[in-house]
């Protein structure tokens, strides 16, 4: 059965200050049919031997070894709940005293790290391009809110105290059958009360969305676009599903949704090439690790593209920022740099999107725009 729960960039900052004598990171391709799900349990088994191998390697305390090796047994053995409900990737993460487990939409590919801190890059590609957004399909008759995830169907929502129609805000029936010449009965009247039926559907959006990491996209017609997001403190993506939405299906809202999303997610990166342009000339820019490590511990950094591919294992010094390269391979006391710059980004308010080489300035492995010059 189909299942997934994705963490906020905030909850994948604060997973990175995460500290311990073991933090065991794991990934594995996973599938929504519980009848084919013993290969990843199987994969997860041969995992956790793959981390135990490098703790004991590395003279790990075996009572603390045997109290993580029981936080995934817990996991492994739970046929009734656990594995029943499954997406297309697992995200692990376990310390001796303490599991989490997230379920994700995106597919990626099988990974062990251990260290004294989290991996969390991997999953931070999940959560900046997750294909998820809700669609305010509106029109004077009617208006629905509609959730469209990466892989689930698309699910119409109830959103307390919304408006269904500007007929019930205004107490006067709209004309459905006007054709577009002639007078129209009350159009005036009508359209007078028409912003005040789109304040009190924005006033009912605003805890769904702005307390979310989805956009919004608007199904509507151009007048009814303009005059939504003159009155909305809620900013809607630029491009919209036009025309009347009221014969569309949930099913055909997301599916006209998923290109207004590409082009959305793309205008993020365009807009960072552009800003990033700008902030060079003041010297405000920068693509260097042991810069954006120094500003990323300083609370330097406001917007940071990383490379979701890079590995660079090392040390970051956790008052200075100061960058210790580690040697080619890596071990149990090692940790991702790129990985430890974003955390530190995200928990003081950075806006951090992993991306591929191509989409970063000079194909660097990261590039960071910082607050203030360097």
């Amino acid at each position: 059965m189909y299942y997934v729960d994705m963490p906020s960039q905030q909850e994948v900052g604060l997973l990175n200050s995460t500290r311990s004598d073991a933090c065991v990171s794991i990934y594995l391709p996973t599938t929504p049919l519980t009848q084919d799900i013993e290969k990843s349990r199987i994969n997860l088994g041969n995992l956790l031997k793959k981390a135990a191998a490098q703790l004991e390697e590395a003279g790990f305390d075996k009572r603390r070894l045997a109290a993580l090796e029981e936080q995934f047994a817990d996991i492994l053995d739970d046929d009734d709940d656990f594995w029943v409900y499954q997406a297309n990737s697992l995200a692990i993460f376990a310390t001796p005293d303490s599991i989490r487990t997230y379920r994700l939409a995106n597919k990626l590919s099988e990974a062990v790290e251990v260290s004294d801190r989290f991996h969390i890059i991997p999953l931070l590609r999940a959560v900046t391009f997750p294909q998820a957004a809700y669609v305010l399909a509106l029109s004077e008759n009617a208006v629905r809110v509609v959730e469209v995830s990466a892989d689930l169907p698309a699910q119409e929502l109830t959103i307390p105290n919304l408006p269904q129609s500007a007929e019930e805000v205004t107490n006067r029936a709209t004309n459905k059958n006007y054709t577009g010449t002639g007078h129209r009965h009350g159009s005036q009247t009508e359209s007078y009360h028409l912003p005040r039926y789109l304040r009190l559907i924005d006033a009912a959006l605003r805890p769904v969305v702005l307390g979310s990491d989805k956009p919004l996209i608007l199904a509507t017609t151009k007048q009814l676009e303009n005059l939504f997001r003159s009155v909305s403190v809620m900013s809607a993506v630029e491009d919209t599903i036009a025309g009347n939405p009221e014969r569309l299906s949930a099913a055909d809202l997301a599916a006209a949704a998923r290109p207004v999303l590409d082009g959305y997610y793309a205008g993020l990166i365009k807009e960072f090439h552009a800003l990033y342009d700008v902030r060079t000339g003041q010297q405000r820019t920068t693509t260097d690790i042991s810069d954006a490590a120094r500003l990323a511990t300083l609370g330097g950094i406001d917007k940071l593209l990383i490379d979701m591919d890079s590995v660079v294992d090392g040390f970051i010094d956790e008052d200075t920022g100061v960058v210790s390269f580690a040697a080619e391979g890596g071990d149990a006391q090692d940790y991702s740099i790129i990985d430890e710059i974003a955390g530190r980004a995200l928990r003081t308010g950075a806006k951090v999107m992993a991306v591929r080489k191509d989409d970063i300035p000079g194909r660097q492995q990261l590039a960071a725009i910082s607050r203030y010059p360097i």
